[in-house]
């Protein structure tokens, strides 16, 4: 990149941006676009690297570059950045999302490209062609928001920095990258080296970093966990190092599913000792979920940084004498007053740091349903797999149309690489060596195949200078290809129904005292079972010895045709990973039944739930799992319980299980007219909570199963080594309660945790649970009086699942976007309007009467004028109206044409806020009837058959005024 862009200075200017990096304490984000890596989407034609985000920590205060500022220091230093299109006005950014979710299905870098810069208020090129160099496969687009400022910035800026030149674009740059790990194709140490040599002493001075130092093994650039536990007792040196304390003690405090680790900073070896150390740290934020806590907390506490995907930090542990140090608190105290006048304005507004992530189908098919699903086509076959890319068509919402087209030729790609590779699962790292030549073909079939491929041929051959990498590792360095995987289920359509020849498996992610047990052995002795004739049966978990799902699999497989009441409460996303694959392998739906909860913002069931729970429990005796009023750490066990949902909030918690699952059924809990939980209840909850973060902090914490998996956010990434080994220490852990204390179910990875009644906190909670019982007694009314009579919970419970199986139940939205595809722009006018205005004036028109008589109206279920048709007009055309989403539009009715074969209202669209709405059709009209064989689009020469004595027109004088919706179809 250097020596393309500076030719025979480029080392010079190597060694001048290495300096003014480590002086300026900044970070470079690039995506490397690369085939050696493994292949991911298309394989590009040729390697790049774009940079996509500047930051510096500036005056003790972490900076991000706006885009306008990321152009100027790249072009300054030239080097490469990515296309960037600015929306400056509401009517350009409204069109801007408009035309995504036309093009999200189809997009292609040509088509996105030419669309956007026509949208766009400023179109600034990348420094590479995306055709050129990449393909035409585009993985997708990210949106900010940025100031309103951003329009004249960045105008500034590219007067001020034309395109640099690029004097080195003629030499000759020496072995590339490819040929670099294709002669060193043999050991991965190696072909490290190989590369740390090409790029140079000046780029890499020092090879520590990879090697350690000599007489080192790798293993030694570890250090212990305890360098964070100094770190954070460690009194800060400055003002960002005190920042950056208070965000690692929070997300400890909080335990945020992330991961600190501590290497040894080895380019300060000749500086290190006892006395002063140096590390370097890599923070990991694990799950989504944490930044949706983190943000809770930052609208608490202003003062806090804000929270990334990962950070890289160089750590000096030293110690001072009395005046050194009082000279280093009165630097820090000069340094926090400079950046705390200055830090309101730049972290106040939230929006700056919103991004979104736009992603195209041409290239999810290729990336999560190809790739990401030869491990269940290989491992688990062909049903299985089409349930899996079933199930990630149904999350991304793609259109029916769009599902029905990829259905075919992905059954098509499974037999074919089937036969072809027989039971040897085709690797990730070059399935595209198989699945290019198979598309390509695919392709040339029809136009329509060639629209939903997008692109194929020109072949990249990878198999001879791939790089070595890790197994499993994704190699966007933030994933493990494992976990990026969407779990596979079921497939589901919108109203989900369960098949008399397939079973039923009905389970409980729940809490000790959500009733259902009691709820089960309901069901199982109700008349006529779930409205079918299928026998119900049931395991109750506290009577299995052993483990539990494994049974539940034996007897699905036993009796695959009944239905399985699981009696166990089934808390952690392992499980349900489980139960979706005895659907898969026994041919069974699954569903989920919660008891109702308002919930909390990080846990799916409110205290009051917790309280009910906790006080059913303690009213048992003699309870086969031994958890009952004789048990001495009940109310440890439910807060462990309660503990293992932490992290989601009942919003992600429902929509989880119904993305699985396709269903969820509710049992009603709480009266809704209750009254407040008592103060003295609230207080011996919240006390049991935080005594329990202090036991599980000194006797290891059960790591929380149920938050959600690793989406993409805005981040620094980790390089991918890292962040592989990061997730890879990731463990979960489900206990289960007995009369000897808790004990692991056998069925996932444990890790031991000491029981309350001998830790160190035993005495307190010894206090704690006596107190919690004499409270819950002392307000035993309340709870008896708060809670949904159990047979009405029942009922409603019976109800729900009787509805599943007959395919009356519809999944309740879960607030997930629905992208499809956008076809056409229109205004939807409401028919019964139209209905009523016919019906008024057939009163005086013969002929209006006569055409209503004929019944032609009777199948019009919905009514709209077209605005502009994608295939007519263009994406651009359709995007524009993109303003006046959802807004009401006056329409004037001004004629009826009618045929023999057809009839249209011709309409005219009015003004909407001074700026008047123009169809580009060129007989703006509504559809009213068409007959058979005869296609709506037709109605569009009704004016022609006028002129031509084949159709009548009845004019409207003076015009009737009605309302309409502007919409997207």
């Amino acid at each position: 990149m250097f020596r393309e862009a500076w030719g025979t200075e480029a080392s010079k200017k190597q060694a001048e941006f290495n300096n003014f990096l480590e002086r300026n304490h900044m970070c470079i984000s690039m995506e490397l676009v690369t085939a050696v890596l493994g292949d991911h989407g298309q394989r590009p034609q040729e390697d790049f690297v774009v940079v996509t985000a500047v930051t510096e920590l500036g005056n003790g205060k972490p900076k991000f570059y706006s885009t306008p500022e990321i152009i100027a220091f790249c072009r300054k230093w030239r080097l490469p950045t990515n296309h960037v299109w600015l929306f400056s006005t509401r009517k350009s950014a409204s069109s801007f999302f408009a035309a995504y979710d036309a093009l999200c299905e189809e997009g292609t870098a040509t088509s996105v490209c030419k669309v956007l810069d026509e949208i766009a208020d400023v179109s600034v090129p990348g420094s590479k062609d995306h055709v050129k160099a990449q393909g035409e496969i585009l993985e997708g687009l990210v949106a900010r928001l940025v100031s309103h400022e951003s329009s004249n910035h960045i105008e500034k800026v590219l007067k001020e920095f034309p395109p640099p030149p690029a004097d080195g674009v003629a030499l000759d740059f020496g072995p590339s990258l490819r040929e670099i790990c294709a002669a060193n194709r043999s050991d991965e140490k190696q072909q490290i080296k190989a590369l740390l040599e090409s790029v140079g002493s000046s780029f890499c001075p020092d090879y520590s970093d990879w090697y350690g130092t000599d007489g080192a093994d790798i293993h030694s650039r570890n250090v212990d966990r305890s360098v964070v536990s100094k770190f954070l007792q460690a009194h800060p040196a400055d003002y960002s190092t005190k920042k950056l304390q208070e965000i690692i003690r929070l997300m400890r405090e909080k335990r945020f599913p992330a991961a600190f680790k501590c290497y040894h900073n080895f380019h300060k070896v000749d500086a290190i000792s006892s006395d002063n150390v140096f590390y370097k740290m890599v923070i990991h934020v694990h799950s989504d979920s944490a930044f949706r806590r983190y943000q809770k907390e930052m609208r608490h506490r202003p003062g806090l940084w804000p929270l990334y995907r990962g950070f890289f930090v160089d750590i000096n542990l030293f110690k001072a004498n009395k005046e050194k140090a009082a000279e280093i608190s009165m630097k820090s105290s000069i340094n926090e007053s400079d950046s705390t006048s200055s830090e309101k304005d730049d972290f106040a507004d939230e929006d700056a740091n919103l991004m979104v992530k736009l992603k195209f189908l041409t290239y999810k098919l290729r990336t999560f349903l190809i790739r990401n699903g030869l491990p269940v086509l290989f491992k688990e076959g062909q049903s299985a797999y089409k349930a899996y890319y079933l199930r990630q068509m149904k999350i991304w919402g793609t259109s029916p149309g769009k599902q029905k087209e990829l259905s075919m030729m992905l059954d098509e790609w499974a037999v074919h690489i089937r036969r072809k590779c027989g039971n040897k699962q085709l690797s990730s790292s070059i399935y595209l060596s198989e699945a290019e030549p198979f598309l390509e073909q695919f392709a040339k079939r029809s136009p329509q195949n060639q629209a939903l491929i997008g692109s194929a041929g020109s072949l990249v051959r990878t198999e001879d200078f791939l790089a070595i990498v890790e197994e499993g590792q994704d190699e966007e360095g933030d994933l493990v290809a494992e976990r990026d995987m969407a779990p596979s289920g079921p497939s589901i359509s919108v109203k989900d129904t369960v098949p008399k020849n397939e079973g039923l498996i009905v389970f409980f992610p729940g809490i000790p005292g959500c009733a259902k047990s009691a709820l089960c052995k309901e069901l199982l002795n109700a008349q006529g079972g779930l409205g079918d004739d299928r026998p119900v049966h049931s395991l109750m978990g506290d009577l299995i010895k052993g483990k539990y799902w494994q049974k539940v699999a034996e007897e699905r497989r036993k009796k695959p045709n009944s239905i399985m009441l699981a009696d166990k409460n089934a808390p952690n996303k392992e499980v349900w990973r489980q139960i979706e694959d005895m659907c898969r392998k026994t041919k069974a739906s699954a569903v989920p039944v919660v008891p109702e909860s308002e919930g909390t913002d990080s846990n799916p069931f409110s205290l009051d739930a917790l309280a009910v729970f906790m006080f059913r429990v303690l009213q048992r005796v003699n309870h086969p799992g031994n958890l009952d009023k004789a048990s001495p750490n009940a109310g440890y066990v439910l807060l462990m319980f309660y503990d293992l949902y932490d992290g989601e909030s009942r919003k992600e918690f429902e929509g989880e299980l119904i993305e699985r699952f396709g269903s969820l059924v509710k049992m009603p809990l709480l009266k809704s007219d209750r009254n407040p939980l008592p103060e003295a209840v609230q207080c011996i909850l919240v006390e049991g909570i935080n005594l329990f973060k202090l036991h599980s902090k000194r006797h290891g914490s059960i790591l929380n199963p149920v938050s959600k998996s690793n989406h993409h956010s805005p981040e620094l990434r980790a390089p991918a080594r890292t962040c592989s080994r990061l997730i890879a220490n990731e463990r979960t852990q489900i206990c289960k309660f007995s009369g000897e204390g808790l004990i692991s179910d056998g069925e996932t990875k444990t890790e031991a945790k000491l029981e309350s009644t001998k830790g160190s906190y035993a005495k307190e909670w010894i206090k704690w649970e006596k107190q919690l019982r004499d409270i819950l007694n002392q307000t035993a009314e309340y709870f008896n009086s708060i809670q949904v009579p159990f047979d009405f919970a029942v009922k409603q419970v019976s109800e729900q699942l009787r509805n599943i199986a007959k395919g009356e139940y519809t999944a309740p939205d879960t607030e997930t976007r629905k992208l499809g595809a956008i076809v056409f722009a229109a205004i939807s006018v409401p028919v019964a309007e139209i209905q009523g205005v016919l019906n008024n004036l057939a009163e005086k028109n013969p002929k209006i009467d006569a055409f209503l008589k004929g019944n032609h109206l009777e199948n019009l279920n919905r009514a709209h004028l077209t605005l502009a048709h994608k295939r007519s007009h263009g994406i651009k055309a359709v995007a524009d109206y993109g303003l006046w989403l959802h807004i009401k539009v006056p329409v004037e009715l001004t004629a009826l044409l009618l045929s023999d074969k057809m009839a249209a209202l011709e309409a005219c669209p009015g003004s909407v806020d001074g700026d008047k709405i123009v169809s580009k059709n060129a007989w703006p009209h509504i559809t009213l009837w068409t007959g058979e064989g005869v296609a709506a689009k037709d109605a569009n020469m009704l004016p022609q058959l006028f002129a031509e004595g084949k159709a009548n027109r009845i004019d409207f004088n003076p015009p009737i005024s009605i309302y309409g919706t502007m919409e997207f179809y």
